[in-house]
C-alpha cells in the first residue's frame, strides 16, 4: 500500500467524491456523528499545502526531462553528443554505443538533481524526510550507477541487434523486452530493493504471529515478515508484499510499527495480500511484457522512418547516432501512456481494498487505518480530478474511506463513524 506522496498528489492521494454527509467542513460536527468529515479543514489544508508546494518541482522535473530526451532525438545535437563521446574512449562503433548511452543517463540524472532536490525541501518543510543531504546524495549516486549497470548491457545488446538488421531488428528485440521485463519483475526484491533498504526479520511474537496467522488465514503462502528501516528516510508509512512463490515477503516500515496500531498494521498488510490473491503482480507483469514488446515494435516502425533519423541526424537504426531518437520515442511513449497505466492501478488499489475488508471484515479499523496513512504521509485527501486523472496510482483516501463505508452499509452493519474532533490528530 505505497501512500507516500507522489509527484502530484501522490500515490495515495488521488481524487473523487468524499463520501461525507451534508455536514461538510462543519468544525462543530459533534463526535460520533455520522456526518461529521472525515478530516477536518486543518488536515486538509495541510495535505494541500504539500501538494502545491511539491506540484512545481515534480511537474517540473518530468517536464524537463521529457524536453531534454526530445531535443537530443530529434535534433542533431543528440548525434553530436553521441559521436563526441564515442571519439573519446577510441571512436568505435561500440564505443559510441556505451559512451552515448551513458552520457544520456547522466545528463538525464543530472538534470533532475534540482528538481528532486526542491521535492525534498519541500517535504523536510512538512516533517516528512529524516535523512540528510549527504544520505540524499548517496542514494542519487546509487541511483545513477543502478541505471548504468541495467541500461548499457539493455543499449549493447540493441545495437547488435540493429546491426544485424537495421529494419528488422524489432522483431527479436520485442520477445527479449517482453522476457526482460519477466526477469527484471522477479529479481527486484532480490537486487534492487536492497541497494536502497536494510531489511530485518522481524522479531518473533505478537505483530510477526498476527501477520503471518492472517497471510495463512488468505491462502496465501509468505517466506518471512521484514522490517524496512525506512525511518532513516521518512517518516511516511508502508507496508507491501514482494517476491513470487519461495521469495515471496511481507516488508512492514519501521515507521509503520511504531506509529500504527497493531490492527492498522493487519489492515496494511491485509490490502497488499489482495494484491497476491488477485496476481495483480504476475499478471501485471505479463502485461507489462506485451507492453514492453509493442513498444518495441512501435519503436521499430517509427525509428525506420526516414523525416525522423533525417531530423536526428542518423542513417538508420543501426547508426549509434540513432540512440538518443530512440530513447526520445520511448520516453515520448512512456508518458502517453502514463494515464492509462494510472488508471489501471487506481481499480486494482480499490480491488485491494475490498479484498482487505473482506479478509477482516473490519471496516471501523480500516476507516481509521486510512486516516492515519493520510495524516501521516499528508497526503491531499480530495486532489484536482485532472491531477488525479493524470498521476495518481491509488484512490484518494476520502474515496477510500466512502468505499469502505459503503462496503460495510451493503452488509448491513454500523457504518464507522467520525472519531477524532475537529484540530485532533489521531498519528
Amino acid at each position: 500500500m505505497d501512500t507516500t506522496p507522489g509527484p502530484t498528489p501522490g500515490p495515495a492521494a488521488g481524487n473523487g467524491p468524499t463520501g461525507h454527509g451534508p455536514a461538510g467542513d462543519r468544525p462543530d460536527a459533534p463526535v460520533g456523528d455520522p456526518d461529521a468529515p472525515d478530516f477536518t479543514p486543518a488536515e486538509r489544508a495541510r495535505g494541500r499545502a504539500l501538494r502545491r508546494a511539491q506540484l512545481p518541482w515534480a511537474l517540473g522535473g518530468r517536464l524537463a526531462g521529457l524536453a531534454l530526451t526530445l531535443l537530443l532525438g530529434l535534433t542533431p545535437a543528440g548525434a553530436a553528443l553521441v559521436t563526441a563521446t564515442g571519439r573519446w574512449f577510441g571512436g568505435s562503433r561500440t564505443a559510441g554505443v556505451l559512451a552515448g548511452a551513458a552520457a544520456l543517463v547522466v545528463l538525464g540524472q543530472a538534470l533532475q538533481l534540482p528538481f528532486g532536490a526542491g521535492a525534498r525541501a519541500v517535504r523536510a518543510r512538512f516533517g516528512l524526510v529524516t535523512q540528510g543531504w549527504a544520505g540524499w546524495a548517496l542514494d542519487a549516486l546509487r541511483s545513477l550507477a543502478l541505471a548504468l549497470v541495467l541500461v548499457l548491457p539493455l543499449v549493447l545488446g540493441l545495437f547488435a541487434l540493429t546491426a544485424w538488421s537495421p529494419r528488422r531488428w524489432w522483431l527479436p528485440a520485442a520477445g527479449a523486452a517482453a522476457l526482460l521485463t519477466a526477469v527484471l519483475s522477479f529479481l527486484h526484491p532480490l537486487l534492487i530493493e536492497p541497494v536502497f533498504n536494510r531489511f530485518t526479520p522481524m522479531a518473533e511474537g505478537g505483530p510477526r504471529t498476527a501477520l503471518l496467522a492472517l497471510a495463512e488465514r488468505d491462502a496465501v503462502r509468505v517466506r518471512d515478515v521484514l522490517v524496512a528501516d525506512a525511518s532513516r528516510r521518512t517518516t511516511a508509512l508502508n507496508a507491501y508484499v514482494s517476491g513470487f512463490g519461495a521469495t515471496r515477503r511481507i516488508v512492514v516500515y519501521d515507521t509503520l510499527l511504531t506509529t500504527a496500531a497493531p490492527r492498522e498494521v493487519e489492515l496494511v498488510v491485509a490490502h497488499e495480500l489482495g494484491h497476491v490473491k488477485h496476481r495483480d503482480v504476475p499478471v501485471g507483469t505479463a502485461l507489462g511484457a506485451v507492453g514492453a514488446a509493442v513498444a518495441v515494435a512501435v519503436l521499430g516502425l517509427l525509428g525506420a522512418w526516414r523525416p525522423l533519423l533525417d531530423a536526428a541526424g542518423a542513417t538508420d537504426a543501426a547508426d549509434p547516432r540513432a540512440l538518443p531518437l530512440l530513447a526520445a520515442l520511448a520516453a515520448l511513449l512512456g508518458a502517453l501512456s502514463g494515464p492509462a497505466q494510472s488508471a489501471v492501478s487506481r481499480r486494482i488499489e480499490a480491488r485491494a481494498d475490498r479484498h482487505a475488508l473482506e479478509l477482516t471484515g473490519d471496516a471501523e479499523q480500516f476507516v481509521a487505518m486510512q486516516r492515519r496513512l493520510a495524516l501521516a504521509n499528508v497526503s491531499d485527501v480530495d486532489p484536482p480530478r485532472l491531477l488525479e486523472l493524470l498521476f495518481a496510482t491509488h484512490p484518494s483516501a476520502s474515496r477510500r474511506i466512502a468505499a469502505a463505508r459503503a462496503w460495510q452499509a451493503a452488509r448491513g452493519g454500523p457504518v464507522p463513524e467520525r472519531r477524532a474532533t475537529p484540530g485532533e490528530s489521531v498519528v
